[in-house]
């Protein structure tokens, strides 16, 4: 059987790329890591039929394994990400395939609303970087809930919900997944990103990295929605348990600082944290008052300097553990129902649907546009209809 004359060379930044294993890529192939090992090599050549399988489970173009060199890959939107002082590792090709996903969906949607309601949201890029956090925190809350307050809840997911919920209302197209589109064998990696925002005074987005804890994903969020009232657009990996929440640019710790005066407003609070109490008891009727998470409060608390480093952290590192039996306690599938417009937001979902069932947009269009198939579609109508 003859081999195709792809690049080895190529196959090697493919895989690289990828971020999978051999043996994974190997098995994906049915052939042995051995065989795949001289197909990097050049040693060896795959057969046409195995090369094209080879790009398909690279998740590259089928072409690209027979360039000279391998094509220039920019981020359509800025990475700011680091590690302390240095920038962050690449990011790799399920959160490239995923802003692929999502910029294709945002051309659509901006087409529609240029036809439907082009008007532009007077909040986005309302606030310099030099701005009081405080008064953009301020701003935040009343343009979301219409009061300098953030709405009760009974726990972190109903209050991720009433914040997203807002931030829809507002105009906002927020967005919350763990997988590439509705791919559960494509895991978005916490360790790569946490979110990314796109501020745009027509359709500002907010996307959140579902497979992160529920109180870290309460964080992020607030700290993508300070980036659209600083107008500004870019890719972050907030970690709230790092002292410096991992961050190195003034605009990323500016946002951090409105987010946390956002979720847990300064004003009021050194009164209510009683330093005769205990860490935990602190954190528990504060995490009430405040309808936060309990890491949020002792962060809060940390960072007014209530607390010091190593407490924190070892409150940080407790809190970890359990979010991590907590995760894997609900990993159940979930309602289509409820996750089709939590991945797509529900604007954006509602405005595909009501577009594909009045005829002006193919079914199969929208239902690529939602990652699902077009029968799948039609039954999320009907029991819209139906409720």
């Amino acid at each position: 059987m003859s081999k195709a004359l792809i690049n080895a060379a190529m196959l090697q930044w493919a895989a690289e790329r990828s971020g999978l294993p051999t043996d994974v890529v190997a098995k994906k192939l049915n052939v042995s890591a051995e065989r795949l090992d001289e197909w990097l090599s050049g040693d060896d050549r795959p057969t046409f039929r195995q090369a094209q399988m080879l790009a398909a489970a690279l998740h590259v173009p089928f072409g690209y394994l027979f360039l000279e060199q391998a094509p220039e890959e920019n981020l359509p939107i800025p990475d700011l990400r680091t590690v302390g002082s240095d920038p962050a590792h690449h990011l790799d090709i399920n959160f490239r395939d995923l802003l692929t996903d999502v910029l294709f969906k945002r051309d659509w949607f901006r087409e529609y609303l240029d036809e439907n309601d082009d008007r532009q949201l007077p909040f986005v890029g309302s606030f310099g970087v030099d701005a009081d956090p405080k008064a953009v925190a301020a701003n935040m809350r009343i343009v979301l809930f219409g009061h300098d307050t953030l709405p009760s809840a009974r726990n972190w997911e109903e209050h991720l919900r009433h914040l997203m919920n807002g931030a829809e209302a507002a105009g906002i197209w927020v967005m919350r997944n763990g997988v590439v589109g509705n791919n559960t064998h494509r895991p978005l990696s916490v360790q790569q990103f946490r979110g990314f925002a796109i501020s745009d005074p027509v359709i500002p987005l907010i996307f959140i990295n579902g497979k992160d804890a529920k109180a870290a994903q309460i964080f992020t969020f607030a700290h993508e929605l300070a980036h659209i009232w600083l107008g500004s657009t870019g890719i972050s990996n907030v970690l709230i348990g790092e002292t410096d929440y991992g961050v190195h640019s003034a605009l990323e710790r500016k946002c951090n600082k409105i987010a946390a005066e956002f979720l847990v407003p300064e004003a009021g609070f050194a009164i209510q944290w009683h330093a005769d109490d205990t860490l935990n008891s602190n954190a528990d009727r504060l995490s009430r008052h405040y309808r936060v998470s309990r890491i949020v409060i002792v962060r809060r608390a940390f960072d007014l300097g209530l607390i010091g480093a190593d407490e924190y952290h070892a409150f940080y590192a407790q809190e970890s553990r359990r979010w991590q039996t907590e995760n894997a306690d609900s990993s159940n599938g979930g309602d289509f129902n409820k996750t089709l417009p939590m991945r797509n937001g529900s604007r954006f979902t509602q405005s595909v649907v009501r577009q594909a069932m009045s005829g002006r947009l193919l079914l199969r269009q929208a239902a690529a546009l939602l990652n699902t198939q077009p029968a799948s579609l039609v039954k999320f109508h009907q029991k819209l209809q139906a409720a």
